[in-house]
């Protein structure tokens, strides 16, 4: 593989990766710093933010179908095509707001049905309620992230992450223990704090866009096909398109919904903080590694709009190496110093319960090592598929993996075999493996070749 594709791939890999380390950093001090009120409130943050998540999902998921005809409309050098469809991003972000407050009155007695003490989803219940407050600033980010990642731009990104990241841990400072004169809201103060940090990165990211339009001549929506009315039927083909991507990250994360609310509930609060905080942990080898794929996958959307199907073999493969050795090493630093990684949450632990919360994190995290290298391949083959515009089969082999195996293994591994934590760490290991196995398989068809995503309507 030639080394100057591997230093554009690093090239636009670091910014994503940063971007997407912030949004772990942004959980791991909500959890970091919520964590000395005690266990009720830790689990009301990690558990309502994971739940939120669930909310935010089926929208984030559905804005990457944007990267891919950003990607291959640059490709092609019609700059004008692909500044549409971050404007279409934007009325799509405008939409989930919406959404997002009318969904508000349903969340607590949602909430209510879940198997928690009842503080705990009084607490988890208004913190979602908050949050839901960011639902269309959240996707303005990811509609525009995508967009200027598939032109080649994901600097802007980046800044925008790291943004919302410092304003986040500045005003979780100030809102959660009342610093500096403010009130202290704890648990609500999480979530304050997260509303304000990104609505100011999307309005950094909007006037961005605005700014950029203004200066790129013949780039309107108004100069080509949508000035007659076809930017409705565009609008309207790309959220089909992107829909089987919404309905897999959806119905995947429900599935881990379910997992947590269920299999890991029935083991205890002091569980589900463990497996939330290992999963945190997770996302620092996890975000940038999805950075890499993503810049893999903006590479072959590229290729393909230039009609260079041949070339994007090489790029799955340079990418998938790239990512694995990242993966690798986070691996075995959570196999070989897991205490010393623990640590920084066993510190802010609560005493009672800090010893119960190490023994039972250290095993979580060490077995966490086995699945990354599946990870990476799943990551990797992915997004590469989703750049072609292959959505539907992908979408429909992760759904089923998630709920006919993921699910009723974790189910035995709990209920039936007693396996406990290291049962239920076993089923996620097998469930990323097969998820890589299937993407592996989808790619090695071909299929993708044939789809004509940027074709005229």
């Amino acid at each position: 593989m030639p080394t100057s594709r591997l230093a554009t791939l690093l090239t636009l890999a670091l910014p994503v990766a940063l971007a997407r380390a912030t949004q772990a950093v942004d959980g791991f001090a909500d959890a970091y710093m919520i964590a000395p009120l005690g266990k009720t409130a830790l689990t009301a943050t990690t558990t309502g933010s994971l739940n939120f998540f669930g909310l935010f999902i089926f929208a984030m998921g559905m804005c990457t179908i944007i990267q891919s005809y950003s990607s291959q409309f640059t490709g092609q050098g019609d700059i004008a095509a692909a500044r549409r469809y971050g404007s279409y991003g934007l009325l799509f972000a405008a939409a989930i707001a919406l959404l997002g407050l009318a969904a508000m009155p349903f969340i607590a007695p949602v909430v209510s049905a879940l198997p928690y003490d009842v503080a705990v989803k009084d607490e988890m219940a208004r913190y979602i309620e908050i949050r839901s407050i960011s639902l269309g600033g959240g996707i303005a980010i990811e509609a525009l992230g995508n967009w200027y990642g598939g032109t080649g731009n994901t600097k802007l990104a980046m800044r925008a992450g790291l943004l919302s990241m410092v304003i986040n841990i500045a005003a979780n400072w100030l809102l959660i223990g009342g610093n500096w004169g403010c009130p202290a809201l704890g648990v609500e103060g999480a979530a304050w704090s997260s509303v304000i940090a990104n609505w100011l990165a999307a309005s950094y990211m909007i006037w961005h866009f605005v700014r950029d339009g203004r200066r790129q001549v013949g780039a309107r929506v108004g100069t080509t096909a949508a000035s007659r009315g076809g930017w409705r039927r565009e609008f309207f083909i790309m959220l089909w398109v992107g829909l089987p991507a919404g309905l897999n990250w959806f119905f995947e994360f429900s599935a881990w919904l379910v997992f947590v609310n269920g299999a890991v509930s029935g083991l205890g609060d002091l569980a589900v903080g463990a497996l939330n905080v290992v999963m945190q942990i997770n996302s620092v080898s996890f975000m940038p590694a999805f950075g890499l794929a993503t810049a893999g996958a903006i590479l072959a959307g590229q290729a393909i709009g230039a009609k260079k199907h041949d070339e994007v073999p090489g790029i799955v493969w340079l990418t998938f190496r790239v990512t694995a050795v990242w993966m690798l090493l986070m691996a075995t630093l959570y196999a070989l110093l897991p205490a010393l990684i623990l640590g920084v949450f066993s510190s802010a632990w609560p005493a009672a319960d800090r010893d119960a919360f190490v023994a039972m994190a250290i095993p979580m995290l060490m077995l966490s090592a086995a699945w990354q290298l599946f990870d990476a391949a799943g990551l990797t083959l992915a997004e590469t598929l989703r750049a072609a515009g292959d959505t539907f089969w992908p979408t429909t082999l992760r759904i089923a993996i998630a709920w006919l195996v993921f699910l009723p293994c974790a189910w035995l591994a709990v209920e039936v075999w007693r396996l406990g934590v290291v049962g239920l760490m076993a089923a996620i290991i097998l469930y990323i493996a097969l998820i890589a196995g299937a993407m592996w398989l989808r790619f090695r068809s071909g299929r993708w070749r044939a789809i004509e995503l940027t074709a005229s309507p």
